[in-house]
C-alpha cells in the first residue's frame, strides 16, 4: 500500500487541527533510536524527538524489553492513582538517582497524561497557596493548549483557538526580548508602582530556554533575578521544564547549573523516556496543601510510563556518563550551527545543549529550509514568533555518524535557499 492510500483516511476522517503531518506526508511504520522509516521503506533522520519527547531515542531496547515484560506478566495497566509496584518502583528510583543527589525535597505530583496538565496543576496550586490570582509569563511562553496554561502562552494563533477571553496571566518581557530595555529592571519596576496595575503576582511561569518560542535561552543572572523578585514580591517560581529539561540541555533539570531551586517544576514529555503519555508537577513539600481528589485525572496512573521510565533513569542518570556525552554533542552541534549560520546574512545561534537552532531571519526561509530538508531525509521544524528559527531537537542517544550526516543534509539546504540563484529567483 503506498502512502498516498494511507494518507487519505486522514484527510477525509481527522480534523483541520492535525499539524505535523502537513509539513511530513508520509505514513510512518517503523522507528528506532534517530531513524524513522515510512511505508515505502524510505529512512528519515529524525531531528524532532517528537517535540523533545524522545530524548532516549526512538524503542529504546531496554525500555522496551522492561515494558514487554511488564505487559506479559499481565502487570497493571491503568491504576489512577492507586498504589502499584511499578509506581513505588519509579518514586523510589526518582527519589534517589534525582531528587536527593539534587538536594530537592520535592513532593511528585501525577497530573494528566501532558505537560499543559502539570501546568494547570502548578498554576492552581500557586493561587490556592498564595490567594493571589495573577501569574506572570513571558513574551513568547509556550506552556500549553487547555485554557489555563493556554492563557499563558504568548503565541497568538494558539491563543486564538480558545474562542473566548483568556485572564488572570499578565505577560511581562522574556530577557532580550525587547531591544535595550533591560527586563529585570521593567519587571521590578513595574511590581514597585502601585499605580502600574498590576496585582501581587501568586506565581512567576517561565521556561528556562523557550522551546516554541524560538529558543530564547535565559540567562543564569535573569532566573536569579526572576527568583529574587518572587521572594521580594511573596510569589512562586513555576520553571517550565518540560521541554527543556529531562538531559535537553546537559543536566536533568535545565536550570541546575543557574543557582536557583523553583518551588513548581512542571514535568513531562521524556519524562517516561520511551514517548509513552506521563506528566508530573514537582512540588515544594510545604506547598503540597492539596485535599484529596482536589485536583486528579483519570490517566494520571499510566503504569507502562512508571517502567520506561524508571529504566531510562537507571539506564542514563545513574551516573554523570550520559550527561557528559550530550555536553560532547551540544558543543559540536554549537560548532556545526555557526558554520552554517555563516552562509546566511544576520542569521544568529539560538539556545542552549541540545536544544539549539539558528534564526533565519524569515519565516518563509525557515519553512522552505524545512521543506527542502525533508525532501533529502531530515526531519526538522521551526519554531519562533515568526517561525523563523530551524531548530534542532535531535535524539540524545543519535550517533554520531547519523548527527553529522543530519547536519549535512541541513547545510545543503541552507546553501540551496541562500545560493546567488535562489536569492535572485527570490
Amino acid at each position: 500500500m503506498t502512502d498516498r492510500n494511507l494518507t487519505d483516511i486522514y484527510e477525509r476522517r481527522e480534523s483541520e487541527a492535525r499539524s505535523y503531518c502537513r509539513a511530513f506526508p508520509v505514513s510512518f511504520v517503523k522507528a528506532q533510536n534517530a531513524t524513522l522509516t515510512d511505508a515505502d521503506g524510505r529512512e528519515y533522520i529524525d531531528f524532532l524527538a517528537g517535540c523533545s519527547s524522545l530524548n532516549y531515542g526512538h524503542n529504546d531496547a531496554d525500555m522496551k524489553t522492561a515494558l514487554i515484560e511488564h505487559i506479559s506478566a499481565d502487570g497493571v495497566t491503568h491504576g489512577l492513582d492507586m498504589h502499584t509496584s511499578a509506581k513505588a518502583e519509579f518514586l523510589e528510583t526518582f527519589e534517589q538517582l534525582i531528587l536527593r543527589p539534587r538536594g530537592m525535597e520535592h513532593k511528585v505530583m501525577f497530573t494528566g497524561p501532558t505537560g499543559t496538565n502539570a501546568v494547570e496543576a502548578a498554576m492552581k496550586l500557586a493561587r490556592k497557596t498564595t490567594g493571589r490570582d495573577t501569574i506572570i509569563a513571558f513574551t513568547n511562553g509556550f506552556h500549553g493548549m487547555t485554557m489555563g496554561a493556554l492563557a499563558a502562552t504568548g503565541n497568538a494563533g494558539k491563543r486564538a483557538g480558545a474562542g473566548t477571553t483568556l485572564s488572570g496571566v499578565v505577560r511581562m518581557p522574556f530577557e532580550g526580548a525587547m531591544p535595550g530595555v533591560d527586563s529585570l529592571a521593567m519587571i521590578r519596576a513595574m511590581l514597585e508602582n502601585p499605580s502600574s496595575g498590576i496585582d501581587a503576582p501568586a506565581a512567576f511561569l517561565i521556561e528556562p530556554v523557550q522551546g516554541e518560542g524560538g529558543l530564547n535561552a535565559a540567562s543564569k543572572e535573569f532566573l536569579q533575578g526572576i527568583q529574587t523578585l518572587a521572594k521580594e514580591h511573596g510569589a512562586l517560581v513555576i520553571m517550565d521544564d518540560i521541554q527543556a529539561g529531562i538531559g535537553r540541555t546537559g543536566p536533568f533539570f535545565s536550570f541546575e547549573e543557574m543557582g536557583i531551586m523553583p518551588d513548581l517544576i512542571p514535568l513531562a514529555k521524556s519524562l517516561s523516556g520511551m514517548g509513552l503519555p506521563m506528566a508530573a508537577l514537582l512540588i515544594r513539600p510545604d506547598l503540597d496543601i492539596w485535599k484529596p481528589a482536589e485536583h486528579n485525572g483519570t490517566f494520571r496512573g499510566n503504569n507502562h510510563a512508571f517502567v520506561t521510565a524508571r529504566i531510562a533513569l537507571e539506564k542514563f542518570w545513574s551516573d554523570d556518563s550520559f550527561q557528559r556525552a550530550t555536553e560532547e554533542k551540544a558543543r559540536f552541534l554549537t560548532d556545526r550551527l555557526r558554520a552554517i549560520a555563516a552562509h546566511i546574512p544576520d542569521a544568529s545561534l539560538k539556545g542552549r545543549g541540545m536544544m539549539q537552532g539558528i534564526d533565519v531571519g524569515s519565516g518563509d526561509m525557515a519553512a522552505d529550509i524545512c521543506a527542502t530538508c525533508f525532501e533529502h531525509g531530515l526531519i526538522i521544524e521551526t519554531s519562533g514568533a515568526h517561525d523563523e528559527v530551524v531548530k534542532v531537537l535531535a535524539p540524545l542517544t543519535i550517533t554520531q555518524e547519523q548527527f553529522a550526516a543530519g547536519l549535512d543534509i541541513l547545510e545543503q539546504a541552507v546553501k540551496t535557499h541562500t545560493s546567488p540563484q535562489a536569492i535572485a529567483a527570490e
